[in-house]
């Protein structure tokens, strides 16, 4: 069944009425849905059908630290869409998205519990990660959630090579280029999905012809060339990409440029989605357009052969 995506507390009494089914509810951000998110959102999924309740993710848009602090805002993994499609596939029932504004931000602790996990979604039990806080001044937490007379079921980190998964330890690691970590972390390759869109054609012109990516996903990878697949009409290729401004042509404008190994056809438009696999340089300023074809050339050789290397690992 397809997830019900709720945006209010009214359109929820609309959609589920005031005496249907309890939820058991998760409440966070869940930028990224990464392996910690999976293990909270399963145990939802888990616990919802043990006692024959909906299986509820109530999350926020835009992020609170958007709201409250807009100078330290996080550039996120994800878009709404993005994260609402990921929790579908993890099988939960509905989500409720709330406006995060000034007004929610002032809401105390007990007012949500009251108002929003009670009144509007019937919680009867609530799944918590590690460290969860909630409430005006996060005055809230597991202990004042069990006060308040809900079933709470804490749901333990996820841990990759000692380390706590976690959406701020994903971004460091994307923006610093480490696919390899970030992936670990997701369960997936870091990925960016959105249109293709016409390039400045001198990629075809002077190197190897390009497609290039628009999309609405704020955290990129560090600019460099990386060694990607990228799906396209319904089919994913080998490929190596360049997040970048073109230097050796003085480009100002940011662009993430794709070549598709063995691939021909001349595409305008469309979906197109890059997972990035392993960085293999900085961007540089080249002397001249034929050093930088050379370059590019040794670029996708070295794509060529992380695959070659990569599948004969898989054989």
């Amino acid at each position: 069944m397809p997830l019900a995506k709720i945006h209010s507390a009214e359109e929820w009494r609309a959609h589920f009425g005031t005496n249907g089914k309890p939820a058991v509810v998760t409440i966070g951000n869940f930028d990224g849905v990464h392996l910690g998110h999976r293990k909270i959102l399963g145990d939802t999924r888990e616990l919802a059908a043990r006692t024959q309740a909906l299986a509820v993710v109530l999350t926020f848009y835009p992020h609170p630290a958007r709201v409250l602090r807009p100078a330290q805002a996080p550039l996120l993994l994800m878009t709404l869409d993005q994260r609402l499609d990921a929790i579908e596939k993890m099988g939960l029932d509905a989500a409720l998205v709330l406006p995060f504004d000034e007004a929610l931000a002032k809401m105390s602790a007990e007012d949500f519990v009251r108002k929003v996990l009670k009144e509007t979604l019937q919680a009867s039990a609530v799944v918590i990660g590690n460290n969860f806080r909630f409430g005006r001044g996060q005055q809230g937490d597991g202990k004042f959630l069990a006060l308040m007379g809900l079933d709470v079921h804490p749901s333990p980190p996820v841990e990759v090579a000692g380390v706590a998964v976690s959406s701020s330890a994903i971004r460091l690691a994307v923006g610093e280029g480490r696919m390899e970590d970030a992936a670990r972390m997701l369960g997936r390759p870091y990925s960016l999905a959105g249109e293709i869109v016409a390039g400045t054609g001198q990629g075809r012109k002077l190197v190897v012809p390009t497609l290039n990516l628009s999309t609405q996903q704020a955290l990129l990878p560090k600019l460099g060339v990386y060694a990607t697949e990228t799906t396209v009409a319904g089919e994913t290729h080998h490929s190596a990409t360049n997040v970048g401004t073109r230097p050796t042509f003085d480009g100002q404008r940011l662009s993430i440029e794709s070549h598709l190994l063995d691939f021909s056809a001349n595409l305008t438009s469309g979906e197109m989605e890059v997972r990035f696999l392993k960085r293999l340089r900085d961007e540089q300023k080249f002397p001249s357009a034929e050093s930088l074809r050379l370059q590019v050339l040794d670029d996708i050789t070295q794509a060529r052969n992380y695959f070659l290397a990569r599948d004969a690992k898989r054989a």
